[in-house]
């Protein structure tokens, strides 16, 4: 029988409303007990004193390149990335090559996450090749082991198919996961429309872009009474919605990312193209009304939408694909922006980040209870480092926090009992 012993460690256990110090007991990956507990021969012993230990994160909006862009991240190093963030479970989104748009796409990427460093699930196409023409055969993606539908990297253009989906896939048990954007509006624009675009003289994408697309996913929602959860919500006009259709009780969910409660559109101004994402950095006055959202719970949880592309691709501020990663510092992202700002406690911060995006996708993950998957981290609150994209573990090196100081450090990861990651 494989045991881990933690010693000494603050336990954080939102889902349990658990915080304490204490150590904890693994065995044959799974937690088998929490408080004081007693050495053993042949126990492997992990000092645990003055670091924090939680659920391990779960980041339900992860773009792992693999199949068809392996050049820029794959299952494996993209999970390598995960355990180095403290990420134990994460979704992967279909804007693959080919698209993961079929049963056999599905199952080439589950079969190749065995083992990895972090749990795969995956994000299956709502339509096909993710071109908005015909619905992909849900049933058959679920079975393969499809656990959301999503067509990220470009919202579904046809209303009426988008309208099908949402009402079709509650009843599969799985979520619709929507990229809400007017790709109208959108065409042509690289960065937020405003003052910023203005200065550097290229065409923006305005904040409505995103609203118009938000609006339509709750419109939907209400009128069917369907769920919907809405990714990447970068705009304070875009939480105002989401908070209205809460109060009045349609089904909307929606995740943010740690850039759109960090960052602006100011960014843009070094013309670096790893500051360029879709939906793209806003102004200071979206980034608090993010922030406003996670602390009144407009919005409920927070993942990365990591994105690899080359440092090549990156190179061109003009014409490089949107994306950036994050996975590797979300957390001290958090603590950084949000924790050290006093806009929440760092038990509210693990809920947003691990308990939260386990109930949405509904996934066993989440929390340290017993006979709970020992997927954990071990993280110092406290500890300063700054971002060196040469020190990361993915393949692509287009970081948004590059070369910033960030606070909390993740030391190590387990993930199915075994330590996957160690600082």
């Amino acid at each position: 029988m494989d045991k881990l012993l933690i010693k000494g460690a603050r336990i954080i256990d939102p889902a349990n409303a658990l915080d304490k110090v204490g150590d904890i007991l693994v065995a044959d990956g799974k937690i088998v007990n929490i408080g004081w507990c007693a050495d053993s021969i042949g126990t492997q012993r992990i000092d645990a004193s003055g670091l924090i230990a939680a659920p391990g994160l779960v980041d339900m909006h992860v773009h792992l390149r693999d199949p068809g862009f392996t050049e820029k991240e794959d299952i494996i190093t993209g999970c390598k990335a995960a355990a180095a963030g403290g990420v134990t479970s994460l979704l992967c989104m279909p804007n693959t090559n080919p698209a993961t748009d079929c049963a056999d796409t599905v199952r080439y990427i589950l079969d190749k996450a065995q083992g990895a460093d972090a749990r795969v699930y995956v994000a299956a196409a709502i339509t096909k090749g993710l071109k908005s023409g015909q619905l992909c055969d849900f049933s058959e993606l679920k079975a393969a082991g499809a656990i959301a539908l999503s067509d990220d990297g470009r919202p579904v253009v046809n209303t009426a198919l988008m309208a099908q989906a949402m009402r079709l896939v509650p009843q599969l048990g799985m979520k619709v996961v929507s990229h809400c954007e007017d790709l109208f509006l959108s065409e042509g624009g690289r960065l937020n429309e405003g003052e910023t675009s203005e200065t550097l003289g290229v065409k923006g994408v305005p904040a409505a872009a995103e609203d118009c697309g938000t609006a339509r996913e709750i419109a939907l929602a209400a009128a069917y009474g369907v769920p919907v959860h809405i990714c990447h919500v970068s705009t304070k006009t875009s939480v105002a919605l989401i908070r209205d259709a809460k109060k009045r009780g349609v089904q909307v969910t929606a995740e943010t990312a740690p850039h759109y409660f960090a960052l602006t559109e100011k960014e843009l101004l070094r013309r670096d193209a790893d500051y360029r994402m879709s939906p793209p950095l806003r102004t200071e006055e979206d980034r608090l009304a993010v922030i406003k959202g996670l602390m009144d719970g407009t919005i409920n949880a927070i993942a990365t939408d990591h994105a690899p592309h080359t440092t090549a691709e990156k190179s061109d501020f003009l014409t490089a694909p949107n994306g950036s990663i994050g996975m590797e510092t979300s957390l001290a992202a958090g603590i950084t922006y949000l924790v050290n700002h006093q806009c929440m406690t760092i038990n509210e911060l693990i809920r947003l980040m691990s308990t939260a995006p386990a109930n949405l996708l509904g996934i066993n993950a989440g929390t340290l209870s017993i006979g709970a998957p020992a997927d954990l981290v071990l993280f110092n609150p406290g500890e300063r480092w700054t971002v060196d994209v040469n020190h990361l573990h993915g393949k692509s090196k287009n970081a948004v926090f590059k070369n910033k100081e960030l606070i909390g450090k993740v030391k190590r990861t387990v993930c199915r009992g075994q330590v996957v990651f160690t600082d």
